[in-house]
Formats: C-alpha cells, sequence, structure tokens
C-alpha cells in the first residue's frame, strides 16, 4: 500500500492513506465517504482492517457517522495532531477552510518586558531581545485560534511585522534556515473570558483550551514560547497512544487544583 512505509502494519498505512483522501480535493466538507466495501476495493485491504481505519477517523473527528446513511467528512472542527508541528495554514487548508491571520501586536522587546515565565523558557537575560506578537488565527473568517508567542529576536533579524501574517514554522525553515526539533506542550481547560472572549468571538465563560509551548532548535536551544488559546467548539485534539509501559515517565498529570482559567 505505502512502499515508503512498508514497515508499519496495515491499519496503520491505510489510515494514513485515508487521511491524504480526505485533505484531497476529491471530497470535501459534507460530502459521502467511501463506505467499507469501496475501501476494501480501492486499497486491496479485509473488512475488518477497513472498519478500524474508518472508525478511527471517525473517533477523531474526521468523519461523521449518520446511522443508515453512511459516513460523511466532517467539517466545522480544525483537527490538532498533538503527535506533530504542522502550521495553522496548512491544517485549516488539510481541512476545506481558508486560513487567515490578524497581527494584533508585534513588537522587539527586553526580556524585562515580557512575562517572567517566557523570558525563563526562553533562557533570556533582561536586556536581551525577544520579538513579541500577538495574533489572531481565522478559518473561513471565524476566529479559532488566540495567539501570544515571544521568540529570540537574535535567531530571527530582520523579522517585520508583516513576516507574520503566514506560517512562522515555514517563515523559521525556509528563510531562516532554521532546524525546528520540536515543543514542549501543556494543553488546559480554560474558560474565556473578557477581551479574549471579545476576540474570538464567544460569549464569556465559553470553554476553550490552552496549550502553553516552548519549541526548540536542533541541539536543544529554545527557539519560542506561546500561550494559545483554542476556541472549544472549533478545535478537536487529536492523538495515538502507544502500550502500556510497565515503567517509565508519566504521560499525564492531575493538577492540585482544577478548573484553572486562562
Amino acid at each position: 500500500m505505502d512502499g515508503g512505509l512498508v514497515r508499519d502494519p496495515v491499519y496503520h498505512q491505510l489510515n494514513r492513506a485515508l487521511r491524504r483522501l480526505v485533505a484531497g480535493r476529491r471530497f470535501r466538507t459534507g460530502d459521502r465517504f467511501l463506505t467499507e466495501r469501496e475501501v476494501c476495493r480501492e486499497y486491496s485491504v479485509s473488512r475488518p482492517t477497513a472498519n478500524k481505519a474508518l472508525s478511527t477517523l471517525v473517533a477523531e473527528g474526521v468523519l461523521e457517522f449518520r446511522k443508515g446513511v453512511g459516513t460523511f467528512v466532517r467539517g466545522g472542527v480544525l483537527d490538532y495532531d498533538l503527535r506533530s508541528l504542522v502550521s495553522f495554514t496548512e491544517r485549516a487548508r488539510a481541512c476545506g477552510k481558508k486560513p487567515a491571520t490578524r497581527v494584533l501586536e508585534s513588537d522587539i522587546v527586553p526580556a524585562r518586558m515580557i512575562p517572567p515565565g517566557a523570558a525563563g523558557a526562553l533562557r533570556l537575560g533582561r536586556e536581551d531581545l525577544a520579538c513579541s506578537m500577538v495574533r489572531l488565527r481565522l478559518a473561513d473568517g471565524v476566529p479559532v485560534i488566540l495567539e501570544r508567542r515571544w521568540v529570540v529576536s537574535s535567531r530571527c533579524p530582520g523579522l517585520e511585522r508583516a513576516d507574520l501574517s503566514g506560517s512562522l514554522y515555514a517563515l523559521w525553515t525556509e528563510r531562516y534556515r532554521l532546524r525546528v526539533e520540536g515543543a514542549d506542550q501543556t494543553i488546559l481547560a480554560v474558560l474565556v473570558e473578557g477581551a479574549e472572549a471579545r476576540a474570538l468571538k464567544v460569549r464569556p465563560g465559553s470553554p476553550g483550551l490552552l496549550g502553553i509551548s516552548t519549541g526548540f532548535l536542533e541541539g536543544g536551544a529554545p527557539l519560542w514560547h506561546e500561550r494559545t488559546l483554542y476556541r472549544g467548539d472549533a478545535y478537536a485534539f487529536q492523538n495515538r497512544l502507544g502500550g502500556i509501559r510497565r515503567t517509565g515517565p508519566a504521560v499525564g498529570t492531575f493538577l492540585s487544583s482544577p478548573g484553572g482559567r486562562a
């Protein structure tokens, strides 16, 4: 099925193939998707394998099952893969939506003027410079993300406000030739209030998801720190977990005081 990934189980290869199919031009949001029988015929797999792959995509919110009718390409919710760094622009387009970015704030400031947690995560001295920005991300004209980000300025010389209206991942890797290794991220359930609720056009007290992350270059040097607020009705976070471990680090943390707010 997938010549470059022959070591993976057939189910994993099929899951990736169906994801690519959803993201391509053959299907649009709301279209009826392939049936189990059609999946079996097009990809030469068994009915149980086809059923498992389709059920997984339904569980992850990529597809929607309508009893007695069939399986359809789901719209309205953006899929966020926790296992990889993918730009909002690419993610929105893959879901058949038109991405846009409004830069609300942009400045180069000394680290003493940004939140201490951000300066600490970036390992900046008080007078070291950081690119400070606030961006509102929209999908089909609907605001879905309010992003506050701080970037080590010395890594991005000449960065201007106009540069911030697209994918920062593309900017870092293509213009600045930076090798991004990954990011450490924590996700919290919050209530969206005040100016953040107005920016995201939701009612005060609406549910949201707050992602706090620090991104690293190859070798471990920090590049950015962010606090990103996602509309709870616009995002579905998905992940694939491995097998049960007998020993090793914890993969989740219980907070001592649940119900925290942004």
